[in-house]
């Protein structure tokens, strides 16, 4: 044992090292094991890695397919970190070849290891496998050092150590490249001093490196298998919004403008340091549930007939036309029956006395003809989805009272009582029960969603976005929820979704209404008790409403 104050002895540094190796090994473990980002992923192996083996600088590059039919492996560069000199690097890729040292690191599945980049101008002195092996260690293939970087910047690459990441399964699916080595890590390097304070990378930070690559590639795989079923989900939930949308083209872009508010306002919310909203706060994920239940919100209208859901007028066109051809045939009858008329009266007559008769005979048509195109003309102009004026329930009942002789002899109304029902409409195109089939959809959208297997992270999507019609005065739908009840999720979309149906291009049955006056809509319902005033005024005063238009 040392005196204490005493230089630790060789075996005691070593010890220690070991320790904080043993440390830093155990950390970078679980901090890999918890890191699905793949930036942060590739950040945290490349600087671990430089961490323990000493390293002045570092990259990662990583395996992917090119566009090409079929498509080529090519290496991405995708990070790269030095402790010395400012680096402003760009993503590119390059070949997976024997022409680079990651390519031929690739190609061989083994590391390779450089003591002096600059001897490669004379000989090749890389090696692959192990630094300090007993046995000679494999020449590679001529290795050739791109200077331009170094030249570049006067930072001087020399010592270098390339290592593969390997898949569960074996396969190479990343490189990282450490460079020089530096005799004390814990200093910056100067141009000058790289000649004296850089070594190679011996056996010790070569295994070290292995090991830390080692856990790195299975934890990247884990990430870019996460990375890729994300984007597999994401596109599941843009082919749906898509179906969605497809039955009625003119909300097209609704879910995601929906979506794209939400997460804003939650953004907003989420930034409050104090008030009400001081311990309201969102993680990435419940961000990610959010745009989730947006996108989504509207998907049970998949199960509401496309007639109702695109239902622009009260009456459907072709209950509309038939009425038409009811009011054309009416006028047809009457043009009969004029003729009739005046053929008997000219049988029972003189003929000095026809011109007046007759002239009395056509007022009268002209009357009933005028009556006839009158009642069409009303009934055009309420089918339009405005608001109905109370004289207008009484004016139809007198339509409808209105007979006319049918081609079987037998008297018809004008309108039929489910076209008065229609056409009764006070606000909007919908009857009562195609308003219940439409309100239906928001059941639907829970039920469709709840059979996918969200998993923990997202189970609060079928929730979220089943109440976005709800209302904080027990006035919404379908379960007529009170404000205690209600998600605040839920609460920012219907704002978002209120907003998004006001200000959206035509369609048609309603026109687009400017900002200022959807957000005066928009205050009203909340002055009426509907929607949550405190996330209105951040809605507000954050401006949110821009991130669509």
């Amino acid at each position: 044992m040392s005196e204490p104050g005493a230089p630790p002895t060789e075996e005691q540094a070593a010890a220690e090292r070991s320790r904080y190796e043993l440390s830093q090994l155990v950390a970078t473990s679980r901090a890999l094991a918890s890191e699905r980002d793949i930036g942060k992923l590739l950040a945290l192996i490349l600087e671990s890695c430089r961490q323990v083996t000493g390293a002045d600088a570092g990259s990662v590059y990583v395996m992917e397919d090119d566009e090409a039919t079929p498509p080529q492996k090519r290496l991405r560069f995708m990070l790269s970190q030095n402790d010395s000199i400012k680096i402003d690097f760009k993503e590119f890729t390059l070949a997976v070849d024997e022409k680079s040292i990651v390519g031929q690191s690739v190609l061989s599945g083994q590391p390779i290891n450089i003591a002096d980049l600059a001897r490669l101008q004379d000989q090749t002195t890389g090696t692959i496998g192990l630094a300090a092996q007993a046995a000679p260690a494999r020449r590679t293939p001529t290795l050739r050092h791109n200077r331009s970087f170094d030249d570049k910047t006067g930072y001087r690459a020399r010592s270098m150590l390339t290592v593969p990441m390997l898949s569960a399964m074996g396969e190479v699916i990343g490189v990282v490249q450490l460079i020089n080595k530096k005799r004390d890590p814990r200093r910056a390097l100067a141009p000058a001093e790289i000649e004296a304070e850089v070594i190679p990378f011996d056996q010790r930070a070569e295994e070290l490196a292995l090991a830390w690559v080692a856990q790195a590639g299975v934890s990247l795989e884990n990430a870019l298998l996460y990375d890729e079923i994300r984007k597999l989900f994401d596109g599941f939930v843009d082919a749906a919004v898509i179906a969605i949308e497809s039955r009625d083209p003119t909300t097209s872009g609704h879910s995601r403008r929906v979506a794209t508010l939400s997460v804003e306002l939650a953004k907003k919310i989420d930034a409050i340091p104090d008030g009400s909203f001081a311990d309201v706060r969102f993680t990435e994920t419940q961000l990610q549930q959010i745009e989730y239940a947006g996108v989504l919100h509207d998907f049970g209208k998949v199960g509401v007939r496309e007639k109702v859901l695109v239902k622009a007028k009260k009456l459907y066109e072709e209950d509309r036309q038939l009425v038409k051809l009811r009011f054309s045939y009416i006028k047809k009858a009457l043009e009969v029956e004029h003729a009739e008329r005046k053929l008997r009266v000219a049988l029972e007559l003189s003929k000095s006395d026809l011109p007046a008769r007759f002239g009395e005979i056509d007022a009268e048509l002209g009357r009933r003809m005028d009556e006839v195109d009158e009642a069409w003309a009303f009934v055009n102009r309420v089918n339009e989805p405005t608001v109905l004026d109370q004289g207008g329930f009484e004016r139809l009942v007198e339509i409808a009272g209105l007979v006319y002789l049918s081609p079987s002899g037998e008297l018809h109304p004008y309108l039929e009582s489910d076209e008065v029902a229609a056409l009764q409409v006070r606000r909007g195109s919908l009857t009562e029960i195609e308003r219940v089939e439409i309100e239906r959809h928001v059941v639907n959208t829970y039920k469709f969603l709840s059979t996918i297997p969200w998993g923990r992270r997202y189970a609060d999507v079928p929730r979220i976005a089943a109440a976005h019609h709800e209302y904080l005065n027990g006035t919404g739908y379908p379960h007529h929820l009170g404000a205690g009840e209600i998600p605040i999720e839920s609460r920012i979309m219907t704002i978002a979704d209120i907003f998004d149906a006001l200000t959206a291009s035509d369609r048609p049955y309603k026109k687009a209404v400017p900002i200022d006056r959807a957000l005066s809509i928009l205050e009203s319902e909340v002055k009426a008790g509907k929607c949550d005033a405190q996330l209105f005024r951040v809605f507000v005063d954050g401006e949110v409403y821009k991130k669509v238009i």
